[in-house]
């Protein structure tokens, strides 16, 4: 079949993006990188499990799941000063060098008989310094090679790639896991990278970026410093807003400690392998994407109310892992937790863009991504000591209680802030 009668099979949307020679080389070097990232959530776990020393994988878990995300999060927040003006290409390509380079040393080392516990954890760290430049400078770069009216379809081919990765890409590892080394896994996403960093290379002028020189091209940083500043002090006058703040940053914390938990949950407490836990994390993955499609359903209702019971039904969702459910409910709750997970993100969203006056928007987003960078990367560190301390199942219990317990102090604020709204002061 030749390229031109594929196009013909795609929605009329999306066959002109298919007309620049730049996307049809960028597109399935993104979605590689992405299909890599999805297996990396099975393969940096088990990996972790099977070189941690007797009584330490925990510790060890929490450790690398949060190198994986935390200094990632770091870097958005504290490079903004030397990166920003960094042509995007030029910054996703470096991205993808560091990682591809890191992550390959992974396989390397396993196979040398050197990949000591902290060597692993500085790996995984190094690889995700840059890893918010270069997910700001892939959508940067789409929107140099693409005119205005083609942006929103090569946004959503994108995000769908993303979406994907996340069904396909544990499936895929722990499949792949009971043939190859979780540490294999990772070299093959290390390969990804290379083959991104290399396709942007081949990309043409200031996309690729050659031309940065004037400031064209440059990158919209993933955290803007001085925007957050502002949004903080505007979000100070609006209660409403700093509650939903607060809200998200504790449901995304409290999510931390379940994703540690989760893969020790398989080894030490159902004696099973890594194509279990792909399963979990897939059939999640599935949830997760019906229940972003839902959000637009759930638009009918009031947010709030909305918001707070996906917050008490995921913690609901891992109540059955601590009472010694076996596989199959909990594969059934973890499937139903990412259903109510899904919609979560666009109803927060849409609670700031209408409790917040539109000149003051985007100023206020800024601070809600700055303050939400660190919460999940926090609760997956702390999720390790946890563990190591309570058990995997426990954790996972603990975490759904927590969560529930949320949800309760969240409508019992909601609730006295509309009766102080409606009371009266006294004359």
């Amino acid at each position: 079949m030749t390229p031109v009668q594929t196009t013909r099979l795609l929605p009329r949307t999306y066959r002109p993006l298919f007309a620049h020679a730049d996307f049809r080389r960028l597109l399935p070097a993104l979605a590689a990188s992405d299909l890599g990232d999805g297996m990396s959530v099975v393969a940096v776990a088990w990996l972790a499990i099977e070189i941690a020393p007797p009584g330490r994988s925990g510790l060890l878990l929490g450790a690398a799941l949060a190198a994986y995300a935390l200094p990632g999060a770091a870097g958005a927040l504290l490079f903004g000063r030397w990166l920003r003006r960094l042509p995007a290409g030029r910054l996703l390509a470096a991205d993808s060098r560091i990682r591809a380079v890191l992550l390959g040393c992974v396989p390397l080392a396993w196979a040398a008989g050197v990949l000591h516990p902290v060597l692993y954890v500085a790996l995984l760290a190094g690889s995700s310094v840059l890893h918010a430049w270069g997910n700001a400078g892939r959508y940067s770069l789409l929107a140099q090679i693409l005119p205005p009216d083609q942006r929103l379809a090569a946004n959503a081919l994108v995000s769908s790639s993303g979406s994907a990765s996340i069904v396909v890409g544990p499936a895929l590892a722990g499949f792949l896991a009971a043939v190859i080394s979780p540490a294999c896994l990772i070299g093959l996403d290390a390969l990804s990278f290379a083959v991104l960093a290399a396709q942007v290379g081949r990309l043409r002028g200031a996309a690729a970026g050659q031309d940065g020189k004037d400031g064209k091209g440059a990158t919209a940083a993933p955290v803007d410093a001085d925007r957050s500043a502002a949004g903080l002090r505007l979000l100070r006058k609006q209660p409403e807003l700093l509650g939903v703040l607060a809200l998200t940053w504790f449901f995304n914390f409290l999510y931390g400690p379940a994703e540690v938990a989760l893969p020790l949950h398989v080894t030490d407490d159902l004696h099973a392998g890594a194509g279990l836990l792909g399963l979990y994390w897939t059939l999640f993955g599935a949830g997760a994407v019906l229940g972003g499609l839902a959000a637009g359903a759930l638009r009918r209702f009031p947010l709030w109310p909305v918001t707070l019971g996906i917050v008490a039904g995921w913690g609901l969702a891992l109540v059955p892992f601590g009472l010694g459910a076996p596989a199959a409910v909990t594969l059934a709750c973890f499937t139903l937790g990412g259903l109510i997970y899904g919609p979560f993100t666009a109803l927060s969203y849409t609670l700031f863009q209408e409790r917040t006056p539109a000149a003051s928007l985007t100023t206020v987003l800024a601070a809600r991504s700055a303050a939400l960078l660190t919460a999940g990367p926090v609760g997956t560190a702390l999720g390790g000591p946890l563990t190591a301390l309570l058990g995997p199942r426990q954790v996972l219990a603990a975490s759904g209680i927590a969560t529930v317990a949320l949800a309760v102090i969240g409508a019992a604020v909601r609730i006295r802030g509309l009766r102080r709204v409606r009371t009266p002061e006294p004359l």
